[in-house]
């Protein structure tokens, strides 16, 4: 059971307070971001030009160096989604550069991906306001109005097979190449995907050339797969819960909203190091230009959090049984406790 220790009003009242406390933690420190991307780069380069060399002779070796280069991917992404924010460097410049430097070795455009986690970020937890940058969460109103075959659809969308196995790959390999999402709500940002698409295509002919395609497949398909598919696991459990938030426009509270719709992952170490404290993610939304380095003192100083939402690592394995928004009892429920409705 994931414990819930303040009642949503409680929050309402309190989150503004919260968020005060959480703005003396927005300040950048440029060394310990430089630092972060010492500790996350030369390592994570390092473990590929390793991959290359062991995968002609020993190709079980460069799957299993796999797991900690795609560990370092992760802590690399958020290093990216920091720089998305633009609180990991003091300078709005340097953290574009920077961010956009990182998506190409990510797969993720930069400023697409910028722009639509922003947007998650301004209406997350919004009924009205769904559909760009979060999962595809329904009403059990919204899904037992749809057809059989509707429901079927949902359904596989919502099964962990697909969620976690199909899902990643599809967004970070094929839909980052051209989102089409763009075509109706910022044509601008296409520039910066196809820069990024053509940084990505010198990048992999010029590993192509020098050990050959086939052999930079099989380097790179097992980091993409499992950096993406944790990266997608770590978003679904920060708002994939079963006391989550979702309000209609009217009754929408962004501060509540923020702190309400986000969990507090609390990882193990060094589970939390390479995920640079993106668990730590209702203080996240609270305050998203707080670095990832300075998440963990926020908590510190706002010890009522330390109890909101958190979920261990072991709770954590149990959520993809929740599906759908029960506007009723204002909590997610899973396929099978609402089947009786159908």
């Amino acid at each position: 059971m994931i414990s819930r220790a303040l009642s949503q009003s409680a929050v309402a009242s309190e989150a503004r307070q919260w968020a005060e406390v959480a703005r003396q933690h927005i300040v950048p420190e440029n060394r310990k971001s430089i630092l972060q991307l010492l500790t996350t780069i030369p390592p994570l380069l390092g473990l590929m030009i390793t991959m290359y060399g062991t995968v002609e002779g020993a190709y079980w070796l460069t799957l299993l160096l796999s797991i900690p280069a795609a560990a370092f991917m992760v802590r690399l992404f958020a290093i990216q989604h920091d720089c998305g924010h633009r609180s990991f460097f003091k300078s709005r410049r340097l953290n574009d550069w920077i961010g956009n430097l990182i998506g190409v070795i990510t797969l993720t455009p930069h400023a697409y991906w910028r722009y639509s986690h922003n947007t998650h970020h301004a209406t997350c937890g919004n009924l009205e306001k769904r559909g760009l940058g979060d999962i595809k969460t329904l009403t059990v109103a919204e899904y037992l109005a749809l057809s059989r075959w509707q429901r079927l659809v949902y359904r596989l969308y919502r099964n962990p097979l697909v969620m976690l196995g199909i899902g990643p790959v599809y967004l970070f390999v094929i839909k980052y190449r051209l989102p089409f999402d763009l075509l109706r709500r910022n044509r601008r940002l296409l520039i910066g995907v196809m820069i990024t698409n053509l940084a990505i295509a010198a990048i992999l002919s010029s590993l192509s050339f020098g050990f050959g395609f086939i052999e930079v497949l099989m380097v790179q398909t097992p980091i993409v797969v499992i950096s993406s598919t944790v990266g997608i696991w770590l978003f679904y459990v920060q708002h994939q819960f079963e006391n989550t938030y979702w309000r209609k426009d009217k009754n929408w509270d962004f501060h509540e909203a923020s702190v309400m719709s986000s969990s507090y992952y609390d990882l193990p170490q060094p589970l939390r190091w390479f995920s640079a404290n993106i668990g730590i993610h209702h203080i996240h939304h609270l305050s998203s230009r707080i670095p990832n380095y300075n998440l963990r003192s926020c908590l510190d100083d706002l010890p009522m959090l330390q109890k909101v939402n958190r979920i261990s690592l072991w709770e954590s394995l149990s959520l993809f049984r929740f599906s759908l928004w029960d506007e009723w009892t204002q909590s997610l429920r899973s396929f099978k406790s609402i089947s009786k409705r159908d």
